[in-house]
């Protein structure tokens, strides 16, 4: 087995093809955070987007805040010590276990992501406060088995322990081919009473055209969106005891200071739904 402290020394250092000559959804939300990690067909990417839904960047950073609080209250309120976030995405600091190893440094934190970009980038970016763990795996959510066998996931992650499972924004980019209600419930299967389910899921309730429209634009370059309804977004936490205010637009999600702008916006603004609740 891996040591938890060798995770970054294990994985393959051969080239990446970052593939930058077409739009990747990564980098484009990256952009939209103000990150620096994009390229030209990106930034037209961008544009496109921002023509069909012109507060696209605010839903970027209406999301992220989302994780901030998420993640805090998961390691504040609910006593969360271990983290599995699938679907990372690039680095864009404060990371998950950036919030919350500033409040228990200790916590353990692993990510996961299939995407080369976001390997060539956590390799160095998510490093772990000296206390705590944190390790990055690449592996596909569309295979949970591979994501829950993997070696280092278990050497950093006790499964017998309450484990925070956060997909936020990931969900709604898989293939057609795939079940994201079975894969969630497979996921959350392996995990014990006590454990938490946090998502964001991008909804069509609001502005259906504008979101049509994005889809289509990011289908033409080979990136499948499914925007679901609350009802078919809250399918997602059947079971589980959902957290107060239970499933919300990502801004009316427990809102506090730091979320400079949010209370300006009006319910449909941000058509993404986000919750956490907790396996019982």
């Amino acid at each position: 087995m891996v040591e938890p402290e060798d995770w970054m020394a294990a994985t393959p250092k051969s080239p990446i093809d970052l593939h930058t000559d077409r739009p990747h959804a990564a980098r484009v939300y990256d952009l939209f955070l103000g990150g620096k990690t994009n390229y030209p067909a990106d930034r037209k990417a961008a544009e496109q987007t921002l023509a069909a839904l012109p507060n696209a960047a605010v839903i970027a950073r209406q999301n992220r805040a989302f994780m901030q609080r998420a993640a805090r209250y998961l390691a504040a309120e609910a006593g969360i010590r271990q983290f599995l976030d699938i679907g990372t995405g690039i680095p864009t600091s404060p990371n998950l276990h950036e919030v919350v190893q500033a409040i228990t440094p200790q916590a353990r934190v692993v990510y996961a992501d299939n995407d080369p970009i976001v390997l060539a980038h956590s390799r160095a970016l998510h490093t772990s406060h000296p206390d705590g763990r944190t390790a990055y795996i690449q592996a596909d959510l569309c295979h949970p088995q591979e994501i829950l066998r993997h070696p280092q996931l278990r050497g950093v992650l006790d499964l017998a322990q309450p484990v925070a499972l956060t997909l936020v924004a990931v969900l709604h980019w898989l293939p057609p081919e795939y079940d994201p209600y079975a894969i969630v419930k497979e996921l959350l299967g392996e995990l014990p009473t006590g454990s938490f389910l946090a998502l964001t899921y991008v909804t069509n309730d609001f502005e259906p055209d504008a979101i049509e429209t994005v889809s289509e634009n990011f289908e033409a370059k080979g990136s499948h969106v499914n925007a679901r309804s609350k009802a078919e977004v809250r399918r997602f936490f059947e079971g589980l005891e959902l957290v107060e205010p239970g499933l919300e637009v990502v801004h009316r999600w427990r809102p506090d200071e730091l979320d400079v702008g949010a209370d300006a916006l009006s319910d449909t603004d941000v058509p993404l739904y986000g919750g956490a609740a907790c396996k019982v």
